[in-house]
């Protein structure tokens, strides 16, 4: 299944199932104080709620996607500043934007030092690209515990800090800063979870085969199933890495 068709297919749940408004905003608040003056762009800016969270904070913000369906409800919140295409081959001209954002977007553009070679082209001199990345850690809690279970069947990701500064800097990007921070706070209830891995949300259940499912997900599923107050929202703090670069 290619990106582009996975998200096509949960555009409708994806707000509802990972924070909406409320997630983009925290998101957004994070990352503000490190973009310079001048435009932003969104690459893999989905239904566009970190997007539309800068843009409220008052920076002009463009988003490109290549999924269709989560372009439109994108574009209800950032009305004739998105289009449709690649991150590793953005329909922009050289040095059109002072700064490009990614969040936890580049394991899964298929190529991340292009990707990166392309937000560099697309960077004033002076630039900076934001980016979050790499595994999100939380707190240990009844759900986590489930998340946890579930971490054999993710790949191993390219957008680590250090594989990260190795294709920047490839890119002609220079690191000012790193951290592994706060980020958003989530209220989850055991409810919601399961429906999110039920409808395969997460990418990384996006192509799981059958017996694997039923070896390593059903269990899974099964433990959410018996948590007590199937309605009563966990709360759980994520923490993300932040990186900053800017175009040397």
């Amino acid at each position: 299944m290619t990106e582009a068709k996975a998200f096509d297919r949960v555009a409708d749940d994806y707000d509802r199932m990972r924070g909406g408004m409320e997630r983009g905003r925290q998101s957004a608040a994070q990352l503000a104080g490190d973009l310079t003056a001048g435009p932003v762009l969104e690459v893999g800016v989905g239904t566009g709620i970190v997007a539309a969270g800068l843009a409220e904070l008052g920076h002009e913000v463009h988003g490109v996607d290549v999924s269709r369906p989560m372009l439109a409800r994108a574009a209800q919140r950032l009305a004739g500043r998105v289009c449709a295409g690649d991150a590793r081959a953005l329909p922009f001209a050289d040095g059109s934007f002072a700064n490009l954002v990614f969040t936890h977007v580049l394991h899964l553009v298929g190529d991340m030092p292009l990707a990166l070679r392309e937000a560099a082209r697309v960077l004033r001199p002076g630039g900076r690209l934001l980016a979050v990345h790499g595994d999100p850690g939380a707190d240990p809690d009844e759900l986590v515990a489930v998340l946890d279970r579930l971490a054999v069947l993710q790949p191993p990701r390219p957008d680590t800090p250090e594989g990260l500064d190795t294709a920047a800097r490839e890119a002609g990007l220079e690191r000012l800063r790193h951290e592994f921070a706060p980020d958003y706070e989530r209220a989850t209830t055991p409810r919601q979870l399961l429906e999110s891995l039920e409808r395969r949300l997460p990418p990384y259940l996006w192509d799981v085969g059958d017996e694997v499912w039923a070896r390593v997900v059903e269990p899974a599923l099964a433990a959410l199933r018996e948590l007590p107050d199937p309605d009563r929202p966990r709360v759980q703090r994520w923490r993300v890495h932040r990186s900053v670069y800017v175009k040397v």
